[in-house]
């Protein structure tokens, strides 16, 4: 989800991927259809595994549950790092899911402003 959120949010001034060091083998029903009651495309999301975005250019790495955070692995270059934890609301009902996705439009989306140094005025779009 904070990868649909991120990328609608700052639209083309980031550019987030979301990967994980053990991906599920799709992303939760749960998540996609709290991502489209907020009006968010769905569209192409799907679980990548962290060794698939190594050689990207990225500027963060935000890790969101403490497991990510103790075996993320070491980027081959040095990289900003950030951990907001976040609830995982796997195999729980939708309303978790929303509870969380309105958790990370909150924390998440601030927390990467933050870091980034990106300006909270014009160009940020609501959900």
């Amino acid at each position: 989800m904070g990868e649909a959120i991120l990328n609608h949010v700052f639209a083309g001034r980031v550019r987030a991927i979301s990967a994980g060091t053990q991906p599920q083998p799709k992303v939760a029903d749960g998540a996609i259809e709290a991502l489209r009651l907020a009006g968010l495309p769905t569209d192409g999301l799907h679980p990548k595994d962290v060794t698939s975005v190594m050689d990207e250019d990225i500027a963060l790495v935000v890790s969101v549950c403490d497991n990510a955070r103790e075996t993320c692995p070491v980027f081959p270059r040095p990289v900003h790092r950030i951990h907001v934890p976040f609830h995982d609301p796997h195999g729980e009902p939708l309303a978790s899911f929303v509870a969380v996705r309105d958790d990370i439009r909150l924390r998440l989306v601030a927390a990467v402003r933050e870091a980034l140094d990106l300006p909270e005025t014009a160009h940020v779009r609501p959900m």
